[in-house]
Parts: structure tokens; sequence; C-alpha cells
């Protein structure tokens, strides 16, 4: 098990589409989850935060995500397969950017489909602060990072800064009903 450094905002594997795992159970997969369990852990022990890993953020361009909160949770070939129809504001920071906030709008509610370490699918509903860190996650997945879903009119705001004007019932808006539908509206399309 290795800790690694956390690639960092400019580092070019944050922008790679990670390829997925098609053997869950080989030791490659169970060496990079260790190593983010460990990296993980090593970032809470020294910042007191953080709740959750992509590979990426390591330096490992595959498809897992590794969460800790009230248990271990690793994610293998996680994505989306459902989401809710209300959308929140949430202050989203990241281990790659660690002295800025961004605000981003994500579902407040979704399903995911992911593999464990045995190769076995599930699916989970999560919603609020769990299901903004998935999709946050999984953005990662997909070289795409919270500096590119600014939302609002000032999206971006220095950590020292937030902290000074904000407390921490702050960080996550109440859910409201989308405003926009991302399907393409039926009328008028066979005029």
């Amino acid at each position: 098990m290795t800790i690694h450094r956390i690639r960092l905002l400019g580092d070019p594997i944050l922008r790679t589409r990670c390829e997925p795992i098609t053997k869950p159970k080989s030791t490659a997969v169970r060496v990079i989850l260790d190593d983010m369990r460990e990296t993980l852990r090593d970032w809470q022990s020294r910042f007191g935060s953080g709740r959750a890993i992509a590979a990426p953020q390591i330096g490992a361009p595959v498809r897992m995500i590794y969460v800790e909160m009230e248990k271990p949770w690793p994610l293998i070939n996680p994505e989306i397969v459902d989401i809710g129809t209300e959308d929140f504001t949430v202050w989203d920071d990241c281990f790659s950017f660690p002295n800025l906030l961004v605000q981003v709008s994500r579902a407040y509610r979704i399903r995911i489909r992911y593999q464990d370490v045995r190769g076995e699918w599930h699916e989970e509903d999560l919603e609020g602060d769990r299901a903004e860190l998935l999709q946050h996650e999984l953005d990662h997945l997909d070289g795409v990072l919270a500096v590119d879903r600014p939302h609002g009119l000032d999206p971006f705001c220095l950590r020292e800064e937030w902290n000074r004007l904000h407390d921490a019932g702050d960080r996550y808006g109440e859910p409201e009903a989308r405003s926009a539908s991302y399907a393409t509206p039926l009328t008028g399309l066979m005029e």
C-alpha cells in the first residue's frame, strides 16, 4: 500500500476519460483500491476532511472510486443510471484544488450502478450530500472537474474567504425542481 501525491489542477491525467475495469477481482484493482484508501486516510489525518477519492487523483486512469464515510465503499465501473427531478446548489471543493470552492448545481437524487471487488453489480439510491459526492467523483472519471461546472453569478471563492463569510450550513442549497429539461421538447419539431 502506497500513499500517493494528489494530482492537482493542471495535471493532464485529471482531464483523461478513464478506462473501464475488465477484471474487478484482479490483484491490480485491489492494489489501486488499497492505495486510494491509504491516500484518502492520509489526507483525512492531515487536513481533517475528505470523504472520497477517484482513481485519477492518484494517477490511475481507471474507473474506480473509493468512499469512506460510515464505512469503506469501493466502487468499480460506477455510472449514474437515473436522476431525480430536483437540483441543488453546492459549494464544492476538491483535493485537486484544495484552496478553492466552486458553486455547482447537482442532481439532488441519483441512482448509481457499480461493481464491487467480487465483480458483482449493485444499484444504490443516493440523495443530498451523498448524491453530490458521487456526482463529483464520477465527473473525475470522465475528466471533468468542478471548475468546469460553475453555477451562478460569482461561483468561485478561495477557501479562506469562504470560511470567513459562511458557515458549514451554507454549503448545500435547498433542492428545487429542475428548471430546464435535458430532453428535446417534441412540440414544434413536426411543424
